[in-house]
């Protein structure tokens, strides 16, 4: 059963986890009054991962910051780049190993989080699933949770 209509030009955004396609629109930075036609599913049974969500952009091209930062909060996601309703390129997002000036080390006393160093943020791949990402300075350990909190709430260096 079709859920929802084929996009003539855009992108999809399938295999996201249940209950994440608003954080993925919030870190796109997607709020509705952009123009584009948006379509969320959520919890849609999936033979892989049991239930996801998908996300339809009419109009939208995502930059390649905005894959890596889709592969923190759903590193199992595809992207579908449709033309003229066909998928002309599909792609499996990757967590990057090195994050860099992206998130923000929650140590108050980390070097990257001091005013005038000409450093940015550094954080290395520890464990994709689950994740877990190390601050190159200090190394103080951060999760998927912080890491979402981050990207929605802003918290960025």
């Amino acid at each position: 059963m079709l859920l929802v209509s084929k996009i003539r030009e855009g992108t999809v955004i399938d295999h996201i986890p249940a209950g994440r396609a608003l954080v993925v629109l919030k870190i796109l930075g997607i709020t509705g009054n952009e123009g584009f036609r948006v379509a969320v599913v959520m919890n849609v049974d999936s033979a892989r991962m049991k239930k996801k969500d998908i996300v339809k952009l009419e109009g939208y091209y995502p930059r390649i910051e905005d894959l890596m930062k889709i592969s923190l909060v759903a590193p199992e996601a595809t992207i579908n780049i449709i033309k003229d309703y066909n998928v002309v390129e599909k792609r499996k997002v990757e967590v990057p190993k090195v994050i860099e000036g992206v998130l923000r080390c929650p140590n108050p006393t980390c070097i990257s989080r001091k005013p005038g160093e000409p450093i940015s943020s550094r954080f290395l791949l520890v464990s994709g699933s689950p994740l877990r990402l190390k601050c190159h300075y200090c190394g103080t350990e951060i999760g998927e949770n912080d890491v979402i909190e981050q990207l929605v709430g802003g918290g960025r260096s």
